[in-house]
């Protein structure tokens, strides 16, 4: 049944792609990647010209966090799966506190828990849907929580616990460049760039606070045993030289510095994280009034403007996300393990609001027709 229907041209975007990760990445970016492509693709990343890209790119991450004295773009190879072994063995001295409210957020508890290096973490722990929040403990020397958790579309605001010597951690992988953020209550601020920054995967990034830096440096002169790959020092070093210690996906690189130059251009973070709020405002609103649909997050203040998630009841959304991929519209499908009757609809920058807008009435449509 899904197959038959066919939702009218006028209800449907003009971009289809809400995918949470890999995220929608502009035509205009893929025109820059292809102008630029002799020059950078199939040669030695050490070389000027992927080092340029590399430097444009750290450059515009710079201006679009505002970034304080002192702080530092850090690059590695991997995605952020690599980059919490890369915490694991570079930032964390003995013991760490944990958020986890989410799959993301649990997969960095279980990856601190397991090190043999380290003490047991405390790991703070909510439902999906609520957030979980850090307090100041003793003996804890990192505190890290997701700034926004992409399983479950629940955002919490950037805040460092008041407790001497530690480093606040933030997994930005979803948050970066669409919600608002206060470098100074950071010191690490992570992500990878095939969400917000609209690019492809296989690099890690790193915002830096000089006590993060310094934590860095001071563990691997220690004499700790740190996997090359995983070596953040060294990622460091190499960065400062806007090069990556291994090759990088030079592609990657490219794209995310088209759309963080681009970001910049039309106003920088403030702007980025306002277009989000609209598009993910007009679906937390459209569901509200709907009988069939609630927002997955009930406490609004918790609700993310870049990763919105919706409940569905007496209506098979699983069928709806069906019935939108034949049409166009693609991966509105919720988080795997979720197991909820949901879809997850990415409001990035890189998507208009009058396309997330455009997807509210094609899900009415399909709503209608699967009734």
């Amino acid at each position: 049944m899904t197959d038959a229907i066919t939702i009218p041209a006028e209800l449907l975007p003009a971009d289809g792609r809400f995918g949470s990760g890999p995220s929608k990445v502009p035509t205009e970016a893929m025109s820059a990647l292809a102008a630029v492509g002799k020059s950078v693709m199939g040669t030695s990343h050490r070389k000027s010209a992927v080092k340029d890209q590399v430097g444009r790119l750290r450059r515009g991450l710079s201006d679009l966090f505002a970034l304080p004295e002192g702080y530092e773009v850090v690059l590695g190879v991997g995605g952020t799966t690599a980059f919490w072994e890369v915490a694991v063995f570079g930032l964390v001295d003995d013991k760490a506190q944990a958020a986890s409210f989410g799959e993301f957020g649990s997969k960095f508890a279980k990856a601190i828990k397991i090190a043999p290096h380290l003490s047991d973490p405390t790991v703070v722990t909510a439902e999906p849907g609520s957030a979980a929040y850090l307090s100041a403990e003793d003996g804890v020397d990192v505190y890290a929580t997701p700034h926004n958790e992409t399983s479950t579309g629940v955002a919490v605001d950037v805040e460092r616990v008041a407790a001497d010597g530690a480093l606040m951690l933030h997994d930005a992988t979803s948050a970066a460049a669409g919600l608002p953020v206060d470098m100074t209550q950071t010191d690490c601020y992570y992500f990878a760039p095939q969400k917000g920054l609209a690019s492809d995967g296989g690099l890690w990034i790193a915002l830096m606070s000089p006590a993060a830096i310094e934590r860095a440096e001071r563990i691997a002169a220690s004499g700790r045993y740190i996997p090359a790959f995983l070596d953040l020092k060294t990622a460091i070093d190499n960065s400062r030289k806007d090069q990556t210690y291994n090759t990088p996906a030079v592609a990657t690189v490219v794209l995310a510095a088209e759309q963080v130059d681009a970001l910049n251009a039309a106003g920088g973070l403030e702007a980025a994280a306002k277009r989000c709020a609209e598009s993910a405002g007009t679906l937390y609103s459209w569901a509200d009034s709907r009988e069939f649909a609630t927002p997955f997050v009930t406490e609004e203040r918790l609700r993310s403007n870049v990763v919105a998630t919706i409940d569905f009841d007496g209506v098979d959304a699983a069928a709806i996300a069906k019935v939108l991929r034949a049409n166009g519209v693609l991966d509105t499908e919720p988080y795997r393990k979720l197991g909820r009757n949901q879809l997850r609809v990415a409001t990035y920058p890189a998507v208009d609001p009058s396309d997330a807008a455009k997807l509210t009435g094609a899900i009415d449509y399909v709503v209608e027709h699967l009734a």
